[in-house]
C-alpha cells in the first residue's frame, strides 16, 4: 500500500494540532497507508517536528488564497481564503490514490476501505445535499488535473469563495453521474447535522466512522480540563456534538500534548490545557499556556469574541499587564 496516502493541510499551528489528532486517530485504528500532511510557512519549527513524529511525509507547499473576500463574506469565514492550499494535494504523484481529510475531522474507526472508491468520491454536504463536503475525499494525484484546477480558479473563480466551491465547480457532475462515488454520510459526519436531523444521528451515528467539526469554532477553540476531563465554554453555541469533542480532547492530552511540550521546551505556545477542577493551569502547563500569536491576531480574536479567558486572557494575566502600566 505503499503507493496510497491519507492527505490532510494545516496552514497554521492551530490547524496543525488538529492534523496531529487526525494522524494519531488514523494510527490508533490501525491504517496500513501512508500519512502525509501539507503544511504552510507559517507553521513553526516545533510544530513541525512533532508532525515529522507521527505522519510518514511533511511537505511545505506554498499558501494559494481565493482572495474572493464577498463569497468569504456571504459564508463569514474570511479564514477559508487559504484553503485554495488544499489543491497542491494533487501535486503527491509519487502516490497513485489518496484520501483526502480536513484537519478538523478525526477518525472513529479503520476508513482504509475509502481506496476501493474512485475520484472524485465524497459525501453529501449537509448544508446542500447536491454538493458534495470537501473535507474528506477520494482522489487521484496528478500534474494534469492540478493544472486544469488552477486554470478553472483562474477563470470561474469559486462560487463560495473557498475550496469547496472550486472543487465542486470543477467536478460539477458529482451529484448526478456515478452514484457509487457518493460516500455514506457516516464517512464525513458534519456535527451540525447532527442537530439538524437528531433522529437520523440516534438511528445511525453509532456507525459514524470519521467526525467533521464543521464551522468556525474548531475543538481548539476551546480549553480542556485534564483532571476534570471536561471543557471550559459553552460548547452548546457551537454546534458540535460534546461527546466528540472530548474524543478529540482526549486524544489531544494524552497522545499529541507530550510531544509538544518537548519539542517547544522553554518556548511559550499555547496548550489549551488547564489542570483542576476551578481551571486552575498545573505548574508544568503554566510556562507553556501563552500563544505564539501576534498582537493583531490577539486583538482580532477579541473583537471577535474569542478571548482566551482560561489562558493568555485570563484575569491574572489581564491585571499583571495592568500593572505593567501603572508603574
Amino acid at each position: 500500500m505503499a503507493d496510497q496516502a491519507f492527505v490532510t493541510l494545516a496552514t497554521n499551528d492551530n490547524y496543525a494540532k488538529g492534523a496531529m489528532v487526525l494522524g494519531k486517530s488514523l494510527r490508533s485504528h490501525k491504517t496500513s497507508r501512508k500519512l502525509v500532511v501539507l503544511i504552510g510557512p507559517h507553521v513553526t519549527e516545533p510544530t513541525k517536528a512533532v508532525l515529522n513524529s507521527i505522519f510518514d511525509e511533511v511537505r511545505l507547499v506554498d499558501v494559494l488564497d481565493s482572495l474572493d473576500s464577498a463569497h468569504l463574506a456571504m459564508l463569514k469565514r474570511p479564514d477559508l481564503g487559504v484553503t485554495f492550499t488544499k489543491l497542491h494535494c494533487w501535486t503527491l504523484t509519487h502516490f497513485a490514490k489518496c484520501v483526502f481529510m480536513d484537519a478538523d475531522t478525526m477518525v472513529l474507526s479503520n476508513v482504509d476501505d475509502l481506496f476501493d472508491r474512485e475520484e472524485l468520491s465524497a459525501a453529501p454536504d449537509p448544508g446542500w445535499p447536491d454538493c458534495f463536503n470537501s473535507g474528506v475525499f477520494v482522489f487521484r494525484p496528478s500534474k494534469e488535473t492540478y493544472n486544469k484546477l488552477l486554470a478553472f480558479c483562474t477563470e470561474h473563480g469559486s462560487f463560495d469563495g473557498g475550496d469547496q466551491g472550486i472543487l465542486n465547480g470543477f467536478f460539477s457532475n458529482w451529484a448526478t453521474a456515478d452514484i457509487t462515488k457518493h460516500l455514506p454520510f457516516i464517512y464525513n459526519l458534519s456535527s451540525i447535522a447532527i442537530y439538524s436531523y437528531l433522529p437520523a444521528f440516534k438511528q445511525y451515528g453509532a456507525n459514524a466512522k470519521v467526525v467533521h467539526f464543521l464551522g468556525p469554532t474548531k475543538p481548539w477553540s476551546f480549553t480542556y480540563d485534564t483532571k476534570g476531563k471536561c471543557l471550559k465554554g459553552d460548547i452548546h453555541d457551537s454546534s458540535t456534538h460534546a461527546t466528540y469533542l472530548l474524543m478529540w480532547w482526549e486524544i489531544y492530552s494524552v497522545d499529541v500534548l507530550p510531544m509538544l511540550f518537548k519539542e517547544f521546551g522553554d518556548q511559550p505556545f499555547h496548550t489549551g490545557c488547564v489542570s483542576g477542577e476551578n481551571g486552575s493551569r498545573s505548574s508544568d502547563a503554566a510556562s507553556h499556556n501563552v500563544p505564539a500569536i501576534s498582537s493583531e491576531e490577539r486583538k482580532q480574536r477579541w473583537e471577535q469574541g474569542q478571548a482566551d479567558y482560561m489562558g493568555i486572557d485570563c484575569f491574572e494575566n489581564i491585571q499583571k499587564k495592568l500593572d505593567s502600566f501603572l508603574k
